[in-house]
């Protein structure tokens, strides 16, 4: 738990991470807590309190009503909580350079994973086992693991959009949607590829295509000041076109960074505009009960000449 205050910034946190902390944190003091966080954080805020209520802001989506019952009882009371929104979030959404690398590497990472594992995407494999291999072969290329549960979902399951692993068998004839994502240096990277196993019918082919010209238009309109809601419509408008926008049940895409879903979010109603270092994944899909579903995700940077494209993975209809 972190506290910062005009005069100090402290870490709380406990002996388990009290080598890790002296070789990680330089910019704030650690304080070794013994009997737990919450009273240690409860306890500086009591010394730093003078006379009266002392105002402290918190994050709302990030501290419990337990936790912020503790903190108020260890700190004697009398402290005036207010709270921050979204104030952390808007703070990470913009990426410094250091982060943009670190993003892409994640981004070519994963990139990688999905060439390799193509080779293993055959009839008679279990779902559950190419998630295996994705996870397996991220952290062969360094990564220190997932960004979020890999999903793997094919034939019908297929349009789930967020469809977990099952022992369900690889089939002819069907589709297969790979989301994958790797942390690498402590940031996320998340793409979603499709394939179909076989020779994929007209009806099929056409979707694809759909869904990939709404990702490239969607990244095409990526800029700084642009608001978020204006990418998410130019998605749907391309779906529109092709009578298959009642088929795209998400937003379009949504923020990336220390975690897989951060600010902003391009969705319907979506006012926030963008900046330049922000980034975001692009990922139209459109999902048919009982044919299944096709998605296509790229990682973008948002840069002064618009989008630069992090995830490297070919986007062409692969016919397995």
């Amino acid at each position: 738990m972190l506290l910062v205050a005009r005069d100090r910034t402290v870490l709380f946190t406990d002996s388990r991470y009290t080598l890790q902390a002296r070789q990680e944190i330089t910019s704030a003091r650690v304080q070794i807590a013994k009997h737990g966080i919450l009273r240690a954080a409860g306890e500086e805020l009591r010394r730093m309190r003078r006379r009266g209520r002392l105002s402290v802001a918190y994050s709302p989506g990030q501290t419990t009503v337990a936790e912020k019952a503790a903190i108020d009882t260890h700190a004697a009371g009398k402290l005036r909580w207010i709270a921050a929104g979204n104030l952390i979030e808007r703070l990470r959404a913009i990426k410094d350079d250091d982060e943009i690398s670190r993003m892409a590497a994640s981004a070519q990472l994963i990139s990688d994973v999905f060439a390799q594992v193509l080779p293993v995407l055959r009839p008679g494999v279990p779902e559950t086992t190419i998630a295996a291999e994705i996870d397996y072969r991220m952290r062969t290329l360094g990564a220190a693991g997932p960004s979020f549960e890999s999903i793997v979902a094919s034939g019908p399951r297929s349009a789930w959009p967020h469809a977990r692993p099952s022992a369900k068998l690889l089939m002819k004839n069907e589709l297969v949607v790979l989301d994958q994502g790797a942390i690498l240096r402590a940031y996320c990277s998340d793409m979603t590829r499709t394939i179909f196993l076989g020779r994929g019918p007209k009806k099929i082919r056409a979707m694809y295509s759909a869904v990939l010209a709404a990702l490239e238009a969607a990244k095409a309109v990526i800029r700084p000041g642009i608001e978020a809601e204006k990418i998410d419509k130019t998605a749907r408008d391309v779906l529109k076109r092709h009578n298959l926008a009642g088929f795209f049940t998400h937003s379009t895409g949504h923020g990336l960074g220390l975690e897989v879903h951060e600010m902003p979010r391009l969705g319907r109603g979506e006012s926030a505009r963008l900046e330049t270092g922000m980034v975001v994944t692009v990922e139209p899909g459109v999902y048919v009960e009982g044919l299944g579903g096709i998605r296509i995700e790229d990682d973008v940077v948002v840069t002064p000449r618009g989008a630069q494209v992090l995830t490297t993975a070919s986007r062409e209809f692969f016919e397995l």
